[in-house]
């Protein structure tokens, strides 16, 4: 159960495995098979509070748009907001065939703990383990149907469910999402090095937060500090993929459950290297 190949478990494996009886993978690689989902993205960061959902959320409704089917795992169990931002307050439903997603206006089919809890306001005080446990059967049990990009809206750090989500879903490739503090080298090199340790490709950073610009003069100001972006990409080799900047709009749409409505055109490169890979 430590490394990639474990997700490679098949059925006729198990009479040889130390594991027979314990390892629960194979099943659910046959209950993922009515699924045909194309490519799985994650949205990570190696600290909290840096938008990781606003930038899933951007990146799935731009995806939307251009007419792909597109799918949310809001792996954030203690913090979950993706059903908010698009205004989804019903319960997700289920039959025999698993768990299915609730869908936004414009098609964005969504899987998040706040879908399944009558109050949304209750916390979540989970151990780690269920929480991880949690995150699998939001993989293996939904019925997501087809897609073409599934975005995993991760929890902050590297801790056991993201390190559950490398080793049991086949990911294609990861964002970092981070803020222009000086400690923005640090935080992106802990994101990058985890998700190149379980092979798992870097796409690109993304930058939030990253100025406010002046509704008089239209000056960028730099509230959190200089950025220092360019040079951790380029020590890490990979692009930065947008910055994005403080805009009350985006706030408010999100707190008004109408993100299905916005075009965040900070994020197009995202989107487009998302788009570009092969479904």
């Amino acid at each position: 159960m430590g490394n990639r190949q474990d997700s490679e478990c098949i059925k006729e494996n198990c009479s040889g495995c130390a594991q027979a009886g314990e390892c629960s993978q194979a099943s659910e690689k046959e209950q993922v098979l009515h699924n045909q989902i194309g490519k799985v993205i994650a949205i990570m960061s190696g600290k909290g509070g840096v938008g990781k959902s606003f930038v899933t959320a951007s990146i799935a409704a731009g995806l939307a748009r251009k007419g792909y089917k597109v799918g949310i795992l809001d792996s954030d169990i203690t913090g979950p907001s993706i059903p908010k931002m698009f205004g989804m307050d019903g319960m997700a439903s289920g039959d025999e065939h698993g768990i299915y997603p609730v869908v936004s206006r414009s098609g964005i089919k969504v899987v998040s703990v706040n879908l399944l809890l009558p109050d949304k306001e209750e916390p979540v005080i989970w151990r780690g383990p269920i929480i991880a446990g949690v995150v699998k059967q939001f993989y293996s049990e939904v019925y997501w149907g087809e897609l073409d990009y599934l975005l995993i809206d991760m929890p902050p750090g590297t801790g056991d469910v993201p390190l559950t989500v490398f080793q049991t879903i086949k990911v294609d490739g990861a964002i970092v999402v981070t803020s222009p503090q000086q400690l923005v080298g640090m935080i992106v090199k802990k994101a990058h090095h985890m998700a190149c340790k379980m092979d798992i490709p870097v796409m690109g950073i993304i930058e939030n937060f990253s100025y406010l610009e002046c509704p008089d003069c239209g000056r960028k100001i730099e509230i959190f500090g200089k950025s220092n972006i360019d040079e951790v990409a380029a020590q890490l080799n990979v692009p930065v993929l947008g910055r994005v900047p403080v805009v009350s709009e985006y706030a408010g749409m999100a707190d008004a459950g109408r993100f299905d409505d916005i075009e965040c055109g900070y994020m197009e490169g995202a989107v487009k290297a998302v788009a570009s890979l092969a479904v």
